[in-house]
């Protein structure tokens, strides 16, 4: 994985200028039979099964042959967790690898298709886009990875996910803390060198 490309968090796909990809009328994911006062409940038990279903129906009838997608990988759903009351997991297609955030009965709001949302975690600030899906509901997703040309496997890009998914919910590490010395610092204050 050393020298591979890092992509752009949230990259929106329409800043892609790749028109032999386009199909006119079609949509990866979006508002999809979905209209703005749909009322959808929360998630109350892990809605990796569901993305997965709804991500499986997408891959066979909106995505099937296009060249941006990887042979080598197929939907996955390596994990969700709860996060402050809602849902965050990763979602491996063989278009991309992203975060997804699901309502789960937290401060999650649907936000419109493609408006920016950000979001806080242990490991910083992170822009979510806002997304529809017809038998998903509202979620939001980071993207990771897109296209994922790189991954030579599932199992490469499912270990890549879980350990994004895992440094998003770690907090950065904190600086070594260096127990303040009186002396010391009036020594270095006053520019003594410190006693042996």
């Amino acid at each position: 994985m050393a020298g591979r490309a890092r992509h752009g968090l949230c990259r929106p796909a329409g800043a892609l200028d790749l028109p032999q990809l386009r199909r006119p009328a079609a949509q990866v994911h979006g508002d999809r039979g979905l209209s703005m006062t749909e009322v959808w409940l929360p998630y109350d038990t892990d809605p990796a099964p569901v993305v997965a279903s709804v991500f499986r129906r997408i891959h066979t009838e909106r995505m099937a042959g296009l060249p941006i997608c990887n042979r080598a990988l197929s939907v996955a759903v390596p994990a969700f967790e709860r996060w402050q009351g809602d849902w965050v997991g990763v979602l491996v297609t063989p278009w991309a690898i992203n975060l997804l955030l699901l309502p789960g009965g937290g401060a999650f709001q649907a936000v419109s298709v493609g408006q920016h949302q950000r979001w806080s975690f242990p490991s910083g600030d992170y822009e979510f886009l806002g997304s529809r899906e017809a038998g998903l509901g509202p979620y939001q997703t980071c993207s990771l990875f897109s296209p994922v040309s790189e991954f030579d496997s599932q199992d490469e890009a499912v270990a890549v996910a879980r350990a994004a998914l895992a440094g998003l919910l770690a907090p950065p590490p904190e600086a070594r803390r260096v127990p303040l010395d009186r002396r010391a610092f009036l020594r270095t204050a006053l520019g003594r060198s410190p006693r042996p």
